[in-house]
């Protein structure tokens, strides 16, 4: 049984790039400190921090209309995702227990029933929605898309925020 041999160099460790010169180029005359990213300067803006939380996919947006909403609805249901909804009454995650790394409160919600194994109609999730918000009426509701192949969560947006949210 013949085996080639192949032979690969022992790592010598980094090399230093302290004796390397780059060229620098400064331009002469233009000095005046003014910064610009080009002609689009004046459509850039700064977001506002304060009373303006964002939560999940589509929250930059304006609260969906139901039709919306189904839209959404039936494009995880046609990816093959399962559908779930799940509620919370601070809607965000925030520190409170622990500060050590990685650790969050209300990074997990409460589930509403059982994930819609099965459903094929996105007014059965809407249904369920408008269940979870008589119920719940002063929670924030999100929908959420499971894939049950890859045992992860592919999307999830909010789907109601109580009146007075500020948000």
């Amino acid at each position: 049984m013949a085996t080639s041999a192949t032979s690969v160099a022992p790592f010598q460790g980094l090399k230093s790039t302290a004796g390397l010169l780059l060229p620098v180029s400064r331009r002469s005359g233009s000095s005046s400190g003014f910064v610009s990213n080009g002609g689009r300067i004046r459509c850039m803006q700064v977001w506002p921090v304060e009373g303006n939380k964002k939560f999940e996919t589509l929250s930059y947006l304006p609260p969906l209309t139901t039709d919306e909403l189904l839209k959404q609805i039936d494009y995880l249901i046609r990816s093959n995702w399962i559908p779930c909804l799940e509620f919370s009454k601070v809607g965000f995650v925030y520190r409170e227990n622990s500060r050590s790394p990685g650790y969050y409160d209300g990074r997990y919600w409460t589930m509403w029933k059982l994930p819609m194994f099965g459903c094929t109609d996105s007014i059965q999730v809407y249904n369920q929605l408008e269940e979870c918000k008589k119920a719940y009426p002063d929670y924030y509701i999100r929908i959420l898309g499971f894939d049950n192949v890859r045992q992860v969560q592919c999307v999830s947006f909010i789907a109601y925020k109580p009146p007075g949210s500020g948000n």
